[in-house]
């Protein structure tokens, strides 16, 4: 008899803040492609005036695409065991954190709301979830370095 392939608590975090960031990403790129001037996210146009964008639309695009459509595909990969699901999800984590830091850099940390405080954890935690002995055993891949030469 075949027992059930137990996925442990840490596999489904990794899901569960893929599929978050999926569906942010996606509704934020939708939102600031659909109107670029950040209206519909009641993102006012000043947080632009120390950035080179005269609008929303390049961050929409990469909202959209890097932050919302890659997750996706990483959520089924990783949820399909997928080979290539942990080092996808390390490059989510990475792109999350670098999307954080350049809007820190670019317009300031905002505390009101605390997306960016969010979402930079959000970041964070994905890439300690990748790096769990559980999780790289259920992705079926290797840790980044060998353990066996410490």
């Amino acid at each position: 008899m075949n027992t059930p392939d137990k996925r442990p608590i840490s596999f489904y975090a990794l899901l569960t803040l893929l599929f978050f960031q999926s569906a942010s990403g996606l509704y934020g790129g939708t939102a600031l492609l659909m109107d670029p001037t950040g209206n519909l996210l009641q993102i006012p146009m000043a947080l632009l005036e120390s950035s080179p964008f005269q609008d929303f639309l390049i961050p929409g695009i990469i909202l959209f695409s890097i932050l919302g459509i890659f997750p996706m595909i990483v959520f089924v990969g990783s949820w399909q065991r997928k080979m290539w699901a942990r080092p996808g999800a390390i490059l989510v984590s990475m792109a999350l954190i670098i999307w954080i830091g350049v809007q820190i850099a670019m317009i300031g940390y905002e505390p009101e709301p605390p997306l960016q405080l969010v979402y930079g954890l959000v970041g964070v935690a994905l890439l300690i979830l990748t790096q769990l002995s559980a999780v790289r055993k259920i992705l079926k891949s290797k840790p980044i370095h060998n353990e066996t030469n410490n």
